[in-house]
């Protein structure tokens, strides 16, 4: 059998969203295809320090996360590039000038940085366990790079930042917008290049718009039957949904398992 790599979402597609954990059906399916020599990977937006909580209880050793900028094979961090810095900055900077709290992820933990209570002031605190630490003397020009950047901008008001296309960027609150990596394909791509194998052989599975970005024609797409209607329609195949064997489905289906 031709080997496959695959590169699976987490969220609505490994897991069930209601409870967070791996369908059954889905894990089992993917211990199968590592049996059956085929490559395993976790495609994620997650940052790398959270991703790997999740490897490492559900037994995988390789992923794309921090939106295709982390890289990880066979349990070796291999990078996690940081964002375009100068972007950043403009970004702040406009933000600062329209009245909009700010922080800042420097590095790979839950810790974010900012110069004032702003964001919190207008944004609330995050839903995800983040520490905060406010400290008015930061620059934001000295800062050497820049993981995450958070705005307390309203989704209503968003088009007012005329610098947000410089660094990509997903809303997943009403209250603030993250910018973040937004890349999945381009991790994948980097991914077959670090295996020296042929993306042709790529199938990626996902659910909801953040995992447009890696359903392409370069490779085989398939699309959760609980995802958003706009991937199914750019998916090769559309299969069950994750809580009814949509991946075990998928895999007997192409043979890719017995």
């Amino acid at each position: 059998m031709e080997k496959k790599y695959f590169f699976f979402d987490i969220d609505g597609t490994l897991t069930d969203r209601t409870t967070g954990k791996v369908v059954k059906s889905a894990l089992e399916t993917l211990k199968k295809l590592e049996a059956e020599g085929h490559f395993v990977a976790i495609a994620t937006g997650r940052a790398h320090y959270k991703a790997q909580k999740f490897i490492k209880a559900n037994g995988f050793k390789n992923m794309v996360c921090n939106g295709g900028n982390g890289i990880v094979i066979n349990n070796n961090f291999v990078e996690n590039i940081p964002l375009n810095r100068e972007g950043c900055i403009k970004i702040i900077r406009q933000a600062e000038s329209l009245g909009y709290g700010w922080c800042v992820a420097l590095d790979d933990t839950k810790d974010v940085y900012m110069k004032d209570d702003l964001f919190l002031q207008q944004a609330g605190k995050r839903k995800e366990p983040t520490r905060y630490i406010i400290d008015d003397s930061v620059i934001i020009e000295k800062i050497p790079q820049f993981l995450k950047v958070y705005l307390s901008i309203p989704a209503e008001e968003e088009e007012k930042l005329t610098t947000k296309e410089l660094v990509g960027h997903l809303r997943f609150e009403p209250e603030y917008l993250m910018f973040q990596p937004d890349n999945k394909r381009g991790g994948i791509l980097k991914m077959m290049e670090h295996l020296h194998a042929d993306p042709k052989h790529v199938v990626v599975f996902g659910d909801d718009y953040n995992d447009m970005d890696m359903f392409c024609k370069d490779w085989m797409s398939i699309a959760m039957g609980n995802g958003c209607q706009e991937l199914k329609e750019m998916a090769d195949y559309v299969t069950d949904t994750n809580i009814n064997d949509g991946i075990k489905k998928a895999c007997k289906h192409f043979k890719w398992i017995n």
